[in-house]
């Protein structure tokens, strides 16, 4: 069973994020999120690939990079040389996101598709074979702190059978939004293995580390 915790940095505090990621590094993260916002495909703005260059140098965990921006193939190749893991694109954002997908790879980093709340899974099925990673938002794209939205568990599930049933489709689901110590079983149950937290670990009134276990312990118990 596949369980990561990923704390999503757009939660932390931006005076303090060197303190934060360290922290969130020595309590157990396993994977870190970085937004990557331009304000025009979703109306907020966040980091640069300079944020990606700067976490690399206090963590050795992978890092991975949400790309909520147009023209996403303009960036790929500053992201992962300033250090990204996994480079995940909306399939809105580009014309040819099978091109998008295969530039990722070209350099080396993993690559991963977005699916919004409102992106049917047939959109991205043909993508299947040659992705690393599939990232259902659970809230619409754009600002932390969202309510998830209970209806994409039921997308999560379907998106786990159709993984199961092709032998060649060896990727991760990831979750982000919403994610809580409740909204995370519902998504482990139905099939999700790595979960992005943003809100609920940063902003706790308990411990980082404590917050980190207990979701990874939550997920776990709710997958067998």
């Amino acid at each position: 069973m596949t369980v990561k915790i990923a704390p999503s940095i757009l939660s932390a505090d931006i005076m303090n994020l060197e303190r934060d990621v360290r922290a969130a590094d020595q309590d157990g993260a396993d994977v870190f999120h970085i937004d990557l916002m331009d304000g025009n495909f979703v109306p907020n703005m966040s980091f640069s690939p300079a944020i990606i260059e700067g976490m690399r140098r206090v963590t050795d965990k992978p890092l991975d990079i949400h790309m909520m921006i147009e023209n996403p193939d303009a960036y790929i190749k500053t992201v992962i040389d300033a250090g990204a893991s996994t480079v995940l694109i909306h399939a809105e954002s580009t014309q040819h996101i099978y091109r998008s997908i295969e530039l990722v790879k070209s350099y080396g980093a993993k690559a991963g598709v977005v699916v919004n709340p409102g992106t049917p899974l047939e959109t991205v099925k043909e993508l299947f074979p040659i992705i690393d990673r599939i990232l259902v938002m659970t809230v619409n794209p754009g600002f932390g702190g969202q309510t998830f939205i209970p209806g994409m568990t039921k997308k999560i599930q379907r998106l786990d059978q159709l993984r199961q049933t092709a032998a060649d489709d060896n990727f991760d689901i990831e979750v982000d939004g919403g994610i809580n110590a409740e909204t995370i079983a519902q998504c482990a149950k139905a099939g999700a293995d790595i979960f992005v937290a943003g809100s609920y670990l940063f902003n706790g009134q308990d411990g980082l580390k404590d917050r980190i276990d207990g979701l990874r312990s939550v997920a776990l118990e709710a997958k067998q």
